[in-house]
């Protein structure tokens, strides 16, 4: 076992969680990373009500008996979801641990607190950590520039991102963006983080409920196989290159608003894609972390592999390099 901050806090036995992912954070995955020692999140808005997010929360429950949690991400929208009810369901459900990321979670937060859940909070950038440990949340989850999904609009990379995080922020951090495998692990405990969280190296692995044609996809890219949609609308995504977000690319860079990319990657076109496994039918999320991914192994396989690699490097090879 690597014991830190973040184990203690969470009570799981390794420092790795398998952060919210929407249409993949569901009961198989979840519960499969639950039962391998680490912290899963179900993904909240992946349901489509408050009440279908209390039955899944309670079919996870029939499948694991170890801690997870639930991701809520709050995004500006014109008709936005009931944040507040499915909140409520997640009190309600007696979870006890909860990531949040978005826009404006004070509110949140604060509910969270009254109600004894621990709260991860997911930043992209140190100021933005600093503003949620002021708030109140219990860890950061700092997400640097290689990530997948919204790595923000600065464009610092993990290696600068974490310590410098880690230099400022008192609560536990952990590290997300580009972590796959054990030399990751040990990477982010030596820039001061206090475990890993990983997305895209979830999805490809037996119990991600996503087609095998996707996760596929995922070994055979490489570190390259990304494209950031909508920086100029300054909501920055990070996705698998295809010929959908290369056209939406060319578009976008013509200086074209947003309307007239929306058909291209809107999420049920996307979602579409991940069903009946086309990996160019749509726009899907996935990191530069690509290119450390060659196999789809079940998630107990590769939790013990993460763990197993990450202490031979910290005992065995770093140890090795120290003079008597």
């Amino acid at each position: 076992m690597i014991k830190t901050r973040f184990t203690e806090l969470f009570g799981v036995e390794h420092p790795i969680a398998q952060g919210g992912m929407q249409w993949v954070g569901t009961a198989e995955l979840v519960a499969a990373v639950a039962n391998a020692g680490a912290l899963g999140f179900l993904t909240a808005l992946t349901q489509p009500t408050p009440e279908t997010l209390a039955k899944e929360i309670a079919r996870c429950r029939t499948m694991t008996d170890k801690p997870f949690g639930v991701n809520l991400t709050i995004l500006p929208a014109i008709t936005p979801p009931p944040y507040a009810e499915y909140r409520q369901a997640i009190i309600e459900s007696g979870i006890t641990a909860v990531e949040t990321a978005g826009y404006r979670p004070d509110e949140h937060v604060a509910a969270f607190k009254a109600a004894g859940v621990k709260v991860i909070h997911k930043c992209t950038a140190v100021r933005h950590a600093l503003s949620a440990e002021r708030m109140g949340v219990d860890a950061i989850s700092i997400d640097g520039f290689e990530c997948a999904g919204h790595p923000g609009e600065d464009d610092v990379p993990g290696l600068i991102l974490i310590p410098a995080t880690a230099d400022k922020v008192k609560i536990p951090i952990i590290a997300s963006g580009g972590f796959g495998d054990g030399r990751g692990l040990a990477a982010a405990l030596a820039l001061g983080a206090e475990g890993i969280n990983m997305g895209t190296r979830f999805c490809a692995t037996q119990e991600a409920p996503i087609h095998d044609g996707i996760k596929q996809a995922i070994v055979a890219n490489d570190e390259r196989a990304t494209a950031l949609l909508f920086r100029s609308y300054r909501n920055t995504a990070r996705v698998a290159r295809n010929s959908v977000a290369e056209e939406a690319v060319r578009i976008e860079r013509e200086g074209k608003p947003f309307e007239a990319i929306a058909h291209l990657v809107k999420g049920a076109r996307g979602r579409e894609g991940l069903i009946s496994g086309d990996p160019e039918h749509g726009i899907w999320t996935a990191g530069m972390v690509q290119g450390l991914i060659h196999d789809v192994p079940t998630v107990a396989e590769l939790v013990d592999r993460i763990m197993s690699d990450a202490k031979a490097i910290i005992t065995a090879r770093l140890a090795g390099m120290l003079a008597d």
